[in-house]
């Protein structure tokens, strides 16, 4: 009987693919074996910040490992995603994903810093929140066709800020002025708190920022709020519109924050991390704090993230290119 390379193989490979199974069930099983860290990639005191930071408490409780908060800022995010794709994929490492860094930094670069699909785990879509179309109050508008009325009769009259060149807040806006066949000078600031600070002051006469942001502004009506950018109306603002119902179909506008990990995470390992991080999500208190600053959480499996990154992706793309906005 003659024996074959590989027949004597077949069983050795089947013995080598169910040991890798097994490291990998382990591996979960004892998953966190030390302190966890979230590694944020701006300054303290932002919504990423917020999250994470919101976080860490009910998730120590839940993995009885401590939780460490990592600032890690610079390159508008870039330092802290290029420092994650460096740890080990042993689920000790936790980013927190902001979506313009994630689907906007990546468009805005012809040589792509880093690439979210393929550089990081999906484990959550954790948070979003809406921008919101507010205008100083010295704008004869008061709902959205008085303000395109407007901005067309007066087509170098108006400024709007963002928290910066890339940020969902510019592009948001570039695609509300393609929707719209309006023209506005875009002056870009450090923040969205310093767009608001000369929105306030009359310096812009218009902006599209997230609704943490200006909601205290609104509510107490030192701005005039438009429309906002969810689906449907936001709890904050109830009297608001959307877009859709103020007359823009099919847009929409805003930010959310994912979870996600260093590449090559073991299936059974992302397992165990999405469900324990959708509920600490979940804890009541969480919500509670970031429902108060406009988020709502979200808290979803790991293919929604990874196909929100994949539309936005794309999404900006072709509003990068319609915009005719240069990349680096």
């Amino acid at each position: 009987m003659r024996i074959t390379r590989r027949a004597l193989a077949a069983p050795i490979l089947t013995g080598l693919a169910a040991s890798g199974g097994a490291v990998a069930q382990t591996t979960a099983a004892a998953w966190p074996a030390r302190p966890v860290s979230i590694v944020v990639p701006f300054v303290p005191g932002g919504p990423s910040d917020l999250l994470a930071r919101s976080l860490s408490g009910p998730l120590q409780a839940a993995i009885g490992q401590s939780v460490l908060v990592e600032n890690r800022t610079g390159a508008n995010g870039v330092v802290a995603v290029q420092y994650v794709t460096r740890q080990p994929a042993d689920g000790h490492t936790i980013f927190i994903a902001a979506s313009g860094l994630m689907t906007i930094t990546p468009v805005l670069n012809a040589r792509p810093p880093f690439d979210p699909e393929q550089d990081l785990t999906a484990l959550t879509l954790a948070i979003s929140a809406p921008n919101l179309l507010v205008v100083n109050p010295s704008v004869p508008a008061t709902n959205l066709t008085e303000l395109i009325a407007w901005l067309k009769a007066n087509p170098t009259r108006a400024s709007y800020g963002s928290s910066g060149i890339g940020s969902s807040e510019h592009l948001g806006m570039e695609l509300f002025k393609l929707r719209t066949g309006t023209e506005q000078t875009h002056i870009p600031y450090p923040g969205g708190g310093a767009a608001a600070t000369d929105l306030l002051a009359g310096t812009l006469q218009l902006s599209l920022l997230n609704i943490a942001t200006v909601v205290p502004h609104v509510q107490g009506g030192r701005l005039r709020a438009i429309a906002v950018g969810s689906a449907e109306r936001h709890p904050l603002l109830p009297d608001v519109p959307t877009f859709a119902e103020a007359g823009l179909a099919d847009y929409t506008t805003g930010s959310w924050h994912g979870l996600v990990a260093p590449r090559g995470l073991p299936a059974p390992l992302q397992a165990r991390m999405e469900e324990t991080l959708r509920s600490t999500l979940r804890n009541p208190e969480i919500a509670a704090r970031l429902a108060a600053t406009g988020f709502t959480v979200q808290a979803t499996d790991s293919a929604t993230l990874s196909r929100t990154i994949n539309a936005d992706l794309a999404r900006w793309r072709e509003v990068v290119r319609s915009a005719g906005i240069s990349v680096s």
